[in-house]
């Protein structure tokens, strides 16, 4: 019997630095996924409110500014820009995964996350990145375990890590291990950086196609291309640049025998990625390998979760 389901991956930029105008602009690309007929779309890594590229362009004193004012455009969980998601959820019957900057509530502290939103319009979680990468923790802090959590959302069964986090063999096997049929991958454009305009795609595919595979989960990979307004944003504030250009990102779908189902797609040209995709397919995988059964050593190799939400204080009566 089979379980069709159309997804969609949205290879679209953000309204740079204005998390409101990105999640109203979300809100019309949602509405274009129930049309086209998905069940679930996943939005870019901090598409709420665009990746601050600066941070790998610039000295860090000269960043202090803009860093405050990424602060203030991250979004809590409660806030109205989520609000916008969840109803464009709802109204057009699509499940989300949104990548946002998510500021914590009545904090400062931000994390790099992706909220899971239902097609009733209900959040349901989020994930926060584990291990900001390199120059981001100026910016992020780090994740813990009690997010890397798979939620059951009416496409299946989803989670999502971003970007580099997929590096984390271990992380990726805790979402496995929750027997996760579609893994929501969250990136930003990293082939318009000078010293990865050669790699960051294949690298991007490499670990897609890899995760597809081992995880035995279709993959929902979906980028964020850098446009002029970004560049022209980042050039306003501190200066002129010469590291990064437009265009870039790397958005596919494929299957968990790393078979590309849709995409991939690159460039400034925003659309939605979509592919019909069978859950049942999953069993034809896990008869060959099952990374969580039949091909899994626990006498040999065991992992350790820690899901304990990690405090700066604990109180006690």
């Amino acid at each position: 019997m089979s379980r069709n389901i159309t997804v969609a991956a949205a290879h679209v930029a953000p309204v740079f630095m204005d998390a409101r105008a990105s999640a109203e602009k979300a809100a019309v690309w949602i509405a274009e996924a129930g049309s086209a007929g998905a069940r679930l779309i996943v939005f870019p890594e901090v598409f709420l409110p665009g990746f601050p590229y600066w941070i790998n362009c610039y000295p860090p004193l000269l960043q202090a500014g803009l860093n405050r004012a990424y602060q203030d455009q991250s979004v809590e969980a409660t806030g109205p820009e989520l609000q916008i998601i969840q109803e464009a959820a709802r109204q057009a019957g699509v499940a989300v995964v949104m990548g946002a900057s998510e500021r914590r509530a009545g904090g400062r502290t931000c994390y790099n996350s992706a909220f899971f939103i239902e097609a009733d319009g209900a959040l349901l979680g989020v994930h926060r990145k584990l291990q900001p990468t390199y120059a981001e923790r100026y910016l992020w802090g780090q994740g813990d375990g009690s997010t890397l959590n798979v939620f059951a959302m009416q496409a299946g069964r989803v989670g999502a890590l971003a970007c580099w986090e997929h590096t984390m063999n271990l992380a990726r096997q805790a979402l496995a291990e929750q027997q996760m049929e579609i893994h929501a991958a969250l990136w930003p454009s990293l082939s318009t950086l000078a010293g990865f305009d050669q790699v960051a795609n294949l690298q991007i595919e490499a670990m897609m196609k890899n995760h597809a595979l081992t995880g035995q989960c279709f993959v929902v990979c979906a980028s964020s291309p850098v446009t002029q307004q970004m560049l022209a944003y980042m050039e306003q504030h501190l200066g002129p640049q010469q590291l990064m250009t437009t265009g870039g990102g790397w958005t596919a779908i494929i299957h968990p025998f790393t078979a590309v189902m849709a995409g991939p797609v690159s460039g400034e040209a925003e659309q939605l990625v979509t592919a019909t995709i069978d859950l049942d397919n999953l069993k034809d995988v896990k008869l060959w390998i099952d990374s969580t059964g039949h091909y899994a050593r626990p006498d040999v190799l065991q992992l350790l979760v820690d899901r304990r939400v990690k405090s700066t204080v604990t109180y006690q009566d």
